[in-house]
């Protein structure tokens, strides 16, 4: 995920790209940059760091610029944060400028072709591809949209882009598939954003494109029109929210809006590595292959809080698909015991942020005693992702609340993409299966985009039942043990209510005796789960005989487990493996919406903190 922002009028545009950029900095904050016009052409200024960085750099610069101009903040996704790999990006002769957000699929070999012809790189980007195309296709039609229309049949993957031209500057052009970008429309002016909020200190009159538009933008307006050249029109909308609002998305609080920015995060997370069709996973973007596993004998899960549990339902997948032994271990537990761990062992360690201590502390133990360790972390360039061996990253952009969504279901997603990978190397995952998981899964985000905005009404009527409660037990069996772990965890998080996930196979060695009116248990059971769902209606028929609430998740028209339950919510069929992802998010759902009716700071709860750099 990153931040664009475009203009073409006569405000001063270093001023304009500026304040565009810091209302996009929630984006991505690892480097920054702009493009504009000068009298001796193209000015292209880049730093890593913050906007702050990129203000304080073009302040020592005395450089008058005109519009049209193009700004850009990263969220590095291809190659580490550094000047050469921030935005813009340029074309051999330095007269093109591109920025981007999104991810190109097919990049590595556009840029073996485009190097064979005598094209020089200089960024370890995606993007930079993108600017060398555009250059060859101007050589041949001389038109800037023509051009990168032209250019991007030649791309696979998602892009929201901007682009100017040293010899055409009065235009911007445009385009967007699967990543956002929204037009603003001034008076003789227009603005380009990846979001509302960097338009709105200028104007709320927008159009929002949608996948395949391209916009061609100039003084007199906008021209829209698709990949095959074809004229199209988009509605113009009036915005009538606040700028906290914007900033949001136009949702109250990030949590949520990072909620519903699951399905584009597991979508960004998979794509390029899941073939649908074969099966086959591709983790080259990792620098992994069968030599990195040869001789492993058992993995090691490493991890705090959320990624703990994350690990956990790592356990069930890779002992099931990949048939090799799994431990889980808090890295706060792990660090200070004496692992059986050495060279035929893998510890992979998780952590949002890259940066977290004690996970960083398993890392080194693990390293020193001879294993392999793999990092799945969400940010680019972080210690975790330099310290361990290979990294695979979750793509799922900043995420701004402190309580974890869309991080977690991303490195869910990065587990199972990693435990169908050695299920084939095993030879215990059949291709035939291989191929059905992963025509699921890649069909799976839009399930959920659709899921959420459909069970999200429920989850807040149920929320006026429950939110006056003090205490809550969470159940599940098998893998929805660990889902059921994290959605006690997201409840006590931001609600402030007292919860405990359990194994609902323990409740008779203890939980039990909790049992009464006052005390609701949320129970996860999906009746396409065999034998463990029978166990678990067993469990709700013994908290209901004891005048306990029942809150169940299940499958949607499961009319025993409905009628069992005092509440219940019906969520699709879907298979074993792709279940956590699916009944993670109504659990976030319910723990906002609790949170939101008791009156508590959702985005930033009580005593906790983004990233827990020290013990």
């Amino acid at each position: 995920m990153c931040g664009i922002i475009g203009y073409l009028g006569e405000r001063p545009v270093r001023s304009v790209l500026l304040e565009g950029l810091r209302r996009l900095e929630y984006r991505g904050y690892d480097s920054a940059g702009v493009a504009f016009f000068t009298e001796n052409g193209l000015f292209v200024h880049r730093v890593k760091g913050k906007i702050l960085d990129l203000d304080e750099s073009l302040a020592r610069i005395e450089v008058s610029g005109r519009a049209p101009g193009l700004g850009h903040t990263r969220w590095a996704t291809h190659g580490e944060p550094s000047e050469r790999n921030a935005h813009p990006h340029l074309d051999c002769r330095a007269e093109i400028a591109v920025v981007h957000n999104g991810i190109i699929e097919n990049y590595q070999s556009l840029r073996r072709e485009l190097a064979s012809r005598g094209h020089r790189f200089v960024s370890e980007t995606d993007t930079e591809v993108l600017a060398h195309l555009v250059e060859e296709a101007l050589a041949e039609s001389g038109d800037l949209a023509e051009a990168v229309r032209r250019a991007l049949q030649r791309v696979k993957g998602a892009y929201a882009l901007a682009v100017i031209w040293r010899k055409d500057p009065e235009r911007i052009v445009c385009a967007r598939e699967q990543s956002p970008l929204v037009l603003g429309l001034g008076e003789a002016e227009v603005f380009l954003a990846s979001d509302v909020p960097a338009l709105l200190p200028w104007t709320r009159r927008v159009i929002f494109l949608e996948d395949g538009d391209l916009g061609e933008l100039s003084r007199q307006g906008v021209r829209l029109f698709r990949l095959d050249g074809s004229p199209v029109r988009r509605p113009l909308q009036e915005i009538t929210w606040d700028a906290s609002q914007a900033e949001k998305g136009g949702f109250p609080h990030f949590m949520l809006k990072e909620i519903y920015e699951q399905p584009e995060a597991i979508r960004d997370t998979l794509r390029g590595r899941l073939d649908p069709e074969s099966g086959r996973v591709d983790l080259s973007d990792a620098a992994l292959s069968p030599e990195f596993f040869e001789g492993l004998r058992k993995i090691f899960f490493v991890a705090c809080g959320t990624s703990y549990h994350a690990g956990l339902v790592g356990k069930y997948l890779l002992e099931a698909l990949a048939g090799i032994p799994v431990e889980v271990d808090l890295a706060s537990e792990f660090r200070y015991r004496d692992p059986l761990v050495d060279e035929g062992t893998l510890a992979v360690v998780i952590s949002q942020s890259g940066e977290t201590a004690d996970t960083l502390a398993g890392l080194r133990l693990a390293r020193d005693k001879g294993a392999r360790v793999l990092g799945i972390v969400n940010v680019l360039g972080s210690t975790i992702a330099r310290e361990a061996h290979r990294v695979i990253y979750t793509h799922a952009g900043p995420e701004i609340g402190v309580a974890s969504t869309k991080a977690f279901t991303s490195q869910l997603t990065v587990i199972l993409l990693l435990a169908l990978y050695l299920g084939g190397l095993s030879g215990r995952l059949s291709p035939e299966r291989a191929r059905l998981l992963a025509r699921e899964l890649v069909e799976f985000p839009g399930l959920l985009q659709k899921l959420i905005p459909k069970v999200h009404p429920l989850l807040k009527e149920l929320s006026e039942h429950y939110f006056r409660q003090e205490n809550f037990l969470y159940l599940g069996r098998n893998i929805l043990f660990p889902v059921a772990l994290e959605g006690a965890l997201k409840l006590k998080e931001i609600s402030y209510i007292h919860a405990e996930g359990y194994a609902a196979g323990e409740m008779k060695h203890g939980p039990i005796a909790l049992i009464e009116e006052s005390v609701p248990t949320v129970a996860l059971a999906p009746r396409e789960s065999g034998v463990v769902y029978e166990k678990m209606v067993s469990n709700i028929e013994e908290v209901r005989s004891r005048r306990g609430p029942v809150l169940a998740f299940g499958t949607q028209g499961d009319e025993h487990l409905a009628g069992l339950s005092t509440d219940f919510v019906g969520l699709p069929p879907v298979s074993w493996e792709i279940s956590p992802l699916l009944y993670t998010v109504p659990l976030q759902l319910f723990a906002y919406e609790m949170a939101v009716r008791r009156g508590c700071d959702v985005d930033q709860p009580r005593n906790l903190a983004k990233s827990v750099t020290v013990e």
